[in-house]
């Protein structure tokens, strides 16, 4: 039977997902913004909280963590191990590689530093389906609060070297603030014009802009498009260190 993933917001944009798995009845929740939304979700499924995998410490990714607990006793905790004195109480903590088991799921610990240091995204492979937290977002990225630009911009590398169908899931829904920044830097993206045009529409319905994919970040991401000869050309910057036009577009989105 198919992974079930449920997608809803949390506080203002964030994002709760619930990961179930019918062959187990096994429910994981990626990250806990808010334990209330997360409870009334869990309750109209009649499903059962049995996991929580946080990606990193902000408190908006982590605070819903006690209530879901008093809830559901026995849930486990898992969590990045760099990380694991800022969150507190983790039940398991995970590094690069280390699997982590939902019912027959198996996710894929990555580590990605850059927004914070010790940052992970869980890769469920049978699935085609990647949690990347606020490391990689639709047509944006995270700011890189904890580590060098050029820290995150390897992390999100390591991201966009995941199969071009992998249904990637993130913290917020920022796409629509992040396709006004990518048509500012990349106006000549046919491609991304006509993204932007459909996600305008789908935001003026409040209907959600994700899951997204690799392929159609490495297509229209302009932070996944600094090693891209015609990209590189149109900022006035042909032949610069992918790493450096990486942290000018960071700087650049930081202001605008």
């Amino acid at each position: 039977m198919a992974l079930h993933i449920h997608q809803f917001l949390c506080l203002k944009d964030n994002f709760g997902v619930l990961v179930h798995d019918p062959e187990t009845r096994a429910t994981a929740a990626i990250d806990a913004p808010d334990a209330a939304p997360i409870l009334a979700a869990l309750k109209a499924r009649e499903w059962i909280l049995t996991d929580v995998l946080l990606t990193h410490h902000h408190a908006d990714h982590v605070q819903g963590v006690p209530g879901l607990k008093a809830a559901f006793p026995q849930v486990r905790v898992v969590g990045p191990r760099r990380e694991a004195d800022k969150i507190g109480a983790l039940d398991l903590a995970v590094a690069e590689g280390d699997p982590v088991i939902i019912g027959s799921i198996e996710a894929l610990t990555i580590e990605v530093p850059g927004h914070t240091s010790g940052h992970v995204a869980y890769w469920l492979e049978s699935e085609d389906v990647a949690f990347v937290g606020d490391t990689l977002f639709a047509l944006g990225c995270g700011r890189a609060f904890e580590e060098a630009p050029r820290v995150l911009y390897h992390s999100l590398k390591k991201l966009a070297a995941l199969p071009d169908e992998t249904q990637i899931y993130c913290g917020h829904e920022y796409t629509l603030a992040n396709a006004r920044f990518a048509l500012s830097v990349d106006p000549g993206n046919a491609l991304l014009k006509e993204r932007a045009a459909a996600v305008a529409a789908l935001r003026e319905k409040d209907a959600f802009t994700l899951p997204t994919t690799i392929a159609i970040e490495l297509a229209t991401n302009p932070f996944l498009r600094v090693e891209e000869p015609d990209f590189q050309a149109a900022l006035g910057m042909a032949g610069a260190e992918p790493e450096a036009i990486f942290a000018m577009l960071r700087e650049r989105k930081n202001r605008f």
